[in-house]
């Protein structure tokens, strides 16, 4: 969490950009308000197409001339000044059109970088690096390219286009899409799940484009997000970043008996959810047995998940106890629901579900690069614990709407982390 700085929330006004000081670090800002134009959300991505094709035609001049930028700096041990500042440029132009394509943002980009955006970045003025992680800098960024292009398409592809295959925010764009045109208005925690995915992509691309020395940190925490709001379906993080060695090399083989119940356990939900479904049509509401039942799977999975995808240190227990893991989650008890969403429930869920499987495909680039971390050092990064942390109570929260367990459907931001 110390490798940026925070920049608060504000209303939408875009302030005079404050002048870098030296030693400052990247900030994330973001002004949105959430409002939306249903005729330029509609054409969206037609709209964004020159922009997209000008993003490429930058970058790939970039990429020529990237060669004599690092022999560059690895020989002086910072970049020439000018052509640092067209990289910046870049990377400020690239956040700005892609959270405009992603409908971060309301406002039409401009063409150059230059001006401020609703969600926007400030690089930190040029300082001197040190020349061996300039030399091996390619090498050293392969781990956070690889999950900026999880975030926002691409995989390593990304390098100089962002490109344009899948990643978590296309999904969730897609998703917000159509709630736009029906509300005129962008889901705050959509709108947090981009901000959140460009800023760290623009971490990513000053990283390796040598504009800074300071390693991508994944953290939600060091992005100006709303709070997560109050849900029936809540993460409680408890967890020390502390991890023992034996435990952690040995994880994969001690989730065997794990894995086999949490299957056995399964395959007798799927017989209880339709009836659960069924006589919720009926009730109202799912009955309280059937929602303990429900609730302590939904809990057991969290923490199976957490344990193993690196979120949680310790060994959990076996029946989904709640406060029995320091990756929890909180369930509130069985309220009453509307029939018409219970009779839909699968479809409505379906992008909640598309998501969380994305998710769930980043928690698992995290946790590979997680594992090997803490088996060195001892200890899990703070940035790769909060983002599968956040992933798991997604994923715990789209679950519990599809099972009837709450009516509010899953909150897609990140969020603060305290834990």
């Amino acid at each position: 969490m110390d490798h940026l700085s925070i920049a608060p929330e504000k209303p939408v006004q875009l302030f005079a950009r404050p002048r870098p000081q030296p030693g400052d670090q990247l900030h994330v800002y973001n002004y949105d308000d959430l409002r939306r134009t249903r005729l330029t959300v509609g054409f969206r991505g037609f709209m964004a197409i020159p922009h997209l094709l000008w993003l490429g035609i930058w970058g790939g001049g970039m990429a020529v001339l990237s060669p004599v930028f690092w022999i560059w700096t690895l020989i002086k041990g910072e970049p020439p000044e000018d052509l640092r500042e067209v990289y910046a440029m870049w990377i400020r132009y690239a956040t700005h059109v892609y959270a405009y394509w992603y409908l971060g943002a309301e406002r039409f980009p401009e063409f150059l970088g230059k001006t401020t955006y609703p969600v926007d970045v400030e690089l930190p003025p040029g300082a001197r690096q040190n020349r061996w992680s300039i030399g091996f800098r390619l090498f050293l960024a392969i781990p956070p390219l690889t999950l900026a292009g999880s975030l926002i398409g691409g995989g390593l592809s990304a390098l100089f286009t962002y490109g344009f295959s899948s990643g978590v925010a296309v999904i969730a764009a897609f998703g917000a899409w159509f709630y736009v045109m029906a509300r005129g208005r962008m889901p705050q925690g959509i709108r947090d799940l981009v901000v959140w995915s460009v800023g760290y992509a623009a971490q990513t691309y000053a990283y390796a484009f040598l504009l800074t020395g300071r390693y991508p940190n994944s953290d939600p925490a060091v992005v100006p997000l709303a709070p997560v709001p109050a849900h029936p379906v809540r993460l409680e993080l408890t967890d020390e970043l502390r991890r023992n060695r034996w435990l952690v090399g040995f994880r994969y083989v001690l989730s065997t008996p794990h894995s086999l119940w949490w299957t056995l356990w399964t395959a007798l939900m799927l017989p209880l959810s339709i009836v659960g479904w069924l006589v919720a049509l009926v009730l109202g509401r799912l009955p309280r047995p059937l929602h303990r039942f429900f609730s302590a799977w939904v809990r057991y999975s969290a923490h199976l998940n957490a344990f193993y995808y690196m979120a949680g240190g310790l060994f959990p227990g076996f029946l989904g106890r709640h406060g029995s893991y320091p990756v929890d989650i909180a369930i509130d008890g069985a309220e009453r629901q509307s029939r018409w969403t219970i009779a839909f429930r699968a479809i409505l869920a379906l992008p909640a579900l598309m998501l969380a499987g994305t998710l769930l495909g980043v928690v698992t680039l995290l946790a590979i690069g997680g594992w090997f971390f803490a088996l060195v050092m001892g200890r899990m990064p703070r940035g790769i614990r909060n983002v599968n942390a956040f992933a798991l109570r997604y994923v715990a929260q789209t679950f519990s709407y599809l099972l009837l367990v709450t009516p509010r459907y899953p909150y897609s931001g990140p969020g603060d982390f305290h834990g």
